[in-house]
């Protein structure tokens, strides 16, 4: 085995081992009930108070794969439910209209498929996290086209989004790096992230094209210039790791931090960031999140057993959350559809869901 799968392999338990330090990073915090305090310059702290009820329907289907392990959702333009399958080594598709599946074999053996977002042409493009390239299905023809990556380093591409230019950026953990792929060239450029040990996580598009990711190793969110590729970074308060985020109407950047137990915005035009205790305790490891376009922000809670859904309303600064049926098994991604409904994997107990508010 290759030394840098040695290095991945670390990297990949260290992530994992995140839920199991949080207790040795306390935090102590001065908050006033139901008001903001001082938390350091640039930030703020909120207990938001009482909880309210998530009336939601949430539908769960089985994946058709025993132990597929499905990873991330994505919204197809046709309303379909896509996932990846990352111990099964297939992508798959729901339609949540009929509850009707269809499972796309790929090529190389475990690929390890992880991230995964459709394309304007209704390709699927995917990270192959355990295989070391990225895969564009397309679902006419079953046919996948991998593209390897430049460097051996570079063997753990992990989460990926397209721009309005039709580039593919995407992050990889292991590797600290980011990239970017021109699907028509196919030519694949990567950036090493400055900090050493960031494990560069969830990315998402703000409105003028440039890239935000997680740096879940340390308390830092990265953007990435569009055209020289330059990496700039955003300090968090320092108990924070964040894991995912969703990218607001304003360009705020709204992100999960997965180790204390928050959920946090940050504002890159001021840099001013602020964080709100999840309803799940310090503990409760938010994860997957998203924004619906009525400005809803929605994230799961990975610690908690059941998993559970949770809504922020950002106007009034409250919380909603309702328990995942199936329990969740973790929901590590979740995506907004256009009519307001969230798409989850429940990766843990082999299932999809919809959320219907």
């Amino acid at each position: 085995m290759r030394q840098v799968r040695f290095s991945r392999i670390a990297v990949v338990l260290q992530s994992l081992a995140l839920a199991g330090v949080i207790a040795s990073f306390a935090v102590s915090r001065t908050i006033a009930s139901g008001n903001t305090s001082s938390h350091k310059s640039g930030t703020s702290t909120s207990d938001t108070g009482k909880t309210q009820e998530l009336k939601v329907t949430i539908k769960e289907w089985a994946v058709p794969t025993k132990g597929a392990h499905p990873h991330d959702p994505a919204v197809g333009a046709d309303g379909a439910l896509w996932f990846t399958e990352q111990m099964a080594n297939k992508i798959g598709r729901l339609d949540p209209k009929t509850g009707e599946f269809k499972e796309y074999s790929l090529k190389v053996t475990n690929s390890g498929p992880h991230g995964l977002v459709e394309d304007g042409e209704g390709n699927i493009w995917f990270t192959a996290n355990f295989a070391g390239y990225i895969g564009m299905l397309d679902p006419k023809t079953g046919e996948v086209k991998e593209y390897k990556m430049p460097v051996e380093k570079a063997d753990d591409p992990h989460s990926l989004i397209f721009d309005a230019n039709g580039t593919l950026w995407f992050t990889l953990q292991g590797a600290n790096m980011v990239g970017r792929l021109d699907p028509k060239s196919g030519k694949t450029e990567l950036k090493d992230v400055p900090t050493e040990n960031a494990l560069p996580y969830g990315i998402q598009m703000n409105s003028k094209g440039v890239p935000f990711f997680c740096e879940l190793g340390t308390h830092k969110i990265g953007s990435i210039d569009p055209k020289t590729m330059a990496i700039h970074d955003y300090d968090l308060p320092k108990e924070v790791r964040p894991r995912r985020l969703a990218v607001d109407a304003q360009d705020r950047v709204y992100f999960s931090d997965f180790k204390s137990g928050q959920l946090g915005r940050l504002d890159a035009k001021t840099g001013e960031v602020k964080l709100w205790d999840s309803p799940g305790g310090a503990e409760s490891n938010p994860y997957g999140i998203t924004i619906t376009p009525d400005g809803m922000v929605w994230y799961s809670e990975s610690g908690v057993k059941p998993n559970t859904m949770v809504r922020f309303d950002p106007k009034t600064e409250t919380f909603a959350k309702a328990d995942i049926p199936s329990g969740g098994g973790v929901v590590r991604n979740m995506a907004a559809t256009k009519d307001g409904r969230v798409y989850i994997a429940c990766s843990g107990v082999d299932k999809v869901g919809v959320v219907q508010p």
